[in-house]
């Protein structure tokens, strides 16, 4: 397999820089029939590599107003890893997206321009901008369409709202953050709290962080647990945090009460429109 420098710059810095290293492994577990010395393991030869590390997915993240930033760069740092693939941030229009802390996107296509069948969509989350994005038939109509056909069908936080709007967890197992998990049984879907939850081809993750989680999750079911092992390895993805109250089970009383309190309005006023729009969809 021929591989030219500026194609494989393309699959991400974190893979190009891991060629070398990766190709020479798999180059050592090749078939023992095969000469040792038909198989190139100098610096930066990429014919050893599995012939099934690059492909021509094609992955879409659908991009917002006030959306969480990190819901979607997170997955998009791993999407953006896999050699040969596409990654579009989609909205429904070509401006700036700015996102709830006040960072500008530039969406890369529009609906229309999104293509018709996709590897992966992935749907990120937030608070008031997810309202009002449940709100917007175009926006729920375009979710159910791409992820009617999607390989995987994926999202971070309050993102599986979205999902769930669009009729796409219906009699799956999902998670979202910990403050809206209670919401998707409103979307027929089985809320079950864990960092990623994997239904079939439905792949939902925790808040926000977990965003790393389902991204090298993916990755792993488009390549194999090798490459996206080499894609943590980059990342350095080894969280050693400073507290232990990253969940309502360690977090101290105290903090965890004041922080759900901020949450009893959002939670109110989803669960009243996930009841409106499950009624008015027939989900």
């Amino acid at each position: 397999m021929s591989l030219t420098r500026r194609q494989f710059a393309l699959g991400g810095a974190a893979a190009a820089a891991l060629a070398s290293p990766i190709a020479t492994a798999f180059a050592k577990e090749a078939d023992k029939n095969t000469s040792s010395a038909s198989i190139p393991t100098h610096s930066h030869d990429m014919s050893a590599m599995p012939e099934g590390w690059v492909k021509s997915d094609q992955v879409a993240l659908f991009i917002y107003p006030q959306m969480t930033a990190l819901d979607m760069v997170a997955p998009q740092y791993a999407f953006a890893s896999l050699m040969g693939a596409t990654v579009h941030l989609v909205a429904k229009t070509r401006d700036p997206i700015v996102s709830d802390t006040g960072l500008t996107i530039l969406p890369t296509a529009t609906f229309d321009e999104c293509p018709t069948d996709l590897d992966v969509i992935c749907i990120p989350g937030g608070s008031i901008g997810t309202l009002t994005a449940m709100r917007d038939d175009e926006t729920l109509d375009f979710i159910a369409d791409r992820g009617s056909r999607a390989k995987f069908v994926t999202s971070v936080c309050t993102g599986s709202l979205l999902l769930g709007a669009a009729g796409l967890l219906k009699g799956y197992q999902a998670t979202s953050h910990w403050g809206a998990i209670s919401i998707l049984k409103e979307f027929g879907a089985e809320p079950v709290d864990g960092r990623v939850v994997e239904d079939r081809n439905r792949l939902t993750g925790g808040g926000v962080t977990a965003g790393v989680d389902l991204g090298l999750t993916v990755v792993a079911r488009l390549r194999d647990d090798f490459y996206a092992q080499g894609v943590q390895l980059m990342a350095e993805y080894a969280p050693q945090p400073p507290f232990n109250a990253g969940t309502p089970a360690t977090a101290p009383q105290a903090v965890f009460q004041m922080m759900d309190e901020m949450f009893v309005g959002f939670r109110a006023e989803a669960t009243e429109l996930a009841r409106t729009i499950a009624s008015a969809r027939a989900l």
